[in-house]
């Protein structure tokens, strides 16, 4: 029996080193594509859900073990995931994001244009410019020769005025794109009383606050602080109708830097 409990008390230890030694520190610094600061980043462990933000050069310092997943996220750009190895840990991470493309809906048209340039025109409603100035093109093409044409010539007041044709359809498809545009345009509206309370509820339910609890915040002062970062970042405003975890997170995480210059939070 002392046998017995002599080893488990030689093994407890061993697991205990093991547990130690396997937290490690990864470093790194992340910047765009064209290797400028695009502080911050937020950086989340998958594994053991911890985070971080990278400072204002771009560095940052995190925990994490061999095969840990990392996570680098930054509104406006791509997500990017990173498997940690153990060479990872002698040498510092450089990590480079690529910008999203801003997606236009796609936009459905009824009417299926003809090929009759007037017909098509009068459709897409073409601006009171564009209508004076085709019909000034129309009555001067139309008006007399103000002198003979001599043989095998071309007057010049009969030469085609290519430049102003061209303006006219430039004129014309200007107009068509510019109703395309006001048309494909996201609006973003700012979020009433019953909106933004929603929205603050979806947050407490979705996203993970331990790093707020972690501080010492009960839920009231949580609740305070959530106010707080709607009202500075406008988070109804612009994700009660996108809600995307990872960019919200990130939004509070920026907004608590702030909050906490001004409160006294005690890290537990």
């Amino acid at each position: 029996m002392r046998t017995y409990i002599k080893q488990v008390f030689y093994i407890i230890p061993f697991f205990i080193s093991m547990e130690i030694f396997a937290q490690q520190q990864v470093t790194g610094i992340v910047t765009d594509n064209s290797k400028q600061n695009i502080n911050p980043v937020l950086i989340i462990n998958v594994s053991n859900r911890k985070s971080t933000l990278s400072d204002a050069s771009g560095n940052f310092t995190i925990e994490a073990s061999e095969n840990d997943e990392l996570r680098f996220v930054k509104e406006g750009y791509y997500r990017f995931d990173k498997k940690i190895k153990q060479e990872d840990f002698s040498s510092p991470l450089m990590i480079s994001l690529d910008k999203t493309e801003i997606e236009i809906p796609e936009v459905k048209i009824a009417y299926k244009p003809t090929g009759n340039l007037e017909r098509d025109n009068s459709h897409l409603n073409e601006s009171r410019k564009v209508v004076s100035l085709r019909s000034e093109l129309d009555e001067y093409m139309k008006s007399p020769l103000n002198e003979a044409l001599p043989d095998n010539t071309v007057s010049k007041t009969f030469k085609p005025d290519y430049n102003a044709g061209q303006v006219s359809i430039l004129g014309v498809l200007g107009a068509a794109v510019g109703l395309f545009k006001k048309a494909t345009e996201l609006k973003i509206t700012k979020a009433n009383f019953t909106e933004t309370q929603n929205f603050l509820k979806r947050v407490k339910e979705e996203i993970d606050l331990q790093f707020l609890r972690k501080y010492g915040m009960d839920e009231e002062q949580i609740d305070h602080f959530l106010i707080y970062a709607n009202d500075t970042r406008m988070m109804a405003k612009k994700y009660r109708k996108d809600f995307k975890a990872d960019t919200v997170e990130y939004e509070l995480r920026v907004a608590f830097a702030e909050y906490r210059k001004t409160r006294k939070l005690d890290n537990l």
